[in-house]
């Protein structure tokens, strides 16, 4: 019960965030007029749990350079949330224009010798992630930012 009233907290989050989207940045713009066109966007949900006490390090490892190496392989950083009843963990979300160019993304992005360097880097004090869960999502027909 306990993780499904988190994931609806995250979602209503989320829900929220889309529709605030649009105004964030002059270079957010342009996507987002992808965001309300409906052109079959597919958003990603992640969570990531970190090992106890390594949030801090997976907070200044997307700061710093995750977020810059996601949308140089062509994923947008929609949002990122930390849920206020459950320590170590992290919650984003991102879009792609496709489910395979999701695919293609996040194969680049492993394949990077950048990303490469800051994971090796960022492992120094020990690994940060111990769980990953990756869901994609499509917006509905009825979603208020469709209107």
């Amino acid at each position: 019960m306990k993780n499904y009233l988190s994931l609806c907290s995250v979602l209503c989050t989320l829900f929220l965030s889309v529709l605030t989207f649009t105004g964030c940045t002059e270079s957010a713009e342009s996507e987002s007029v992808n965001v309300q066109s409906g052109e079959n966007l597919v958003y990603e949900l992640r969570t990531y749990t970190t090992h106890e006490g390594r949030l801090d390090a997976l907070h200044q490892r997307f700061e710093n350079h995750t977020m810059d190496l996601f949308a140089k392989h062509g994923m947008t950083n929609i949002d990122y949330w930390v849920p206020v009843n459950q320590d170590n963990t992290l919650i984003y979300v991102l879009s792609h224009e496709s489910r395979e160019a999701a695919e293609e993304s996040w194969a680049a992005f492993s394949a990077d010798p950048d990303w490469r360097q800051v994971y090796e880097e960022s492992h120094a004090d020990g690994e940060i992630v111990s769980h990953v869960e990756s869901v994609f999502m499509e917006r509905v027909p009825y979603s208020p930012a469709n209107r």
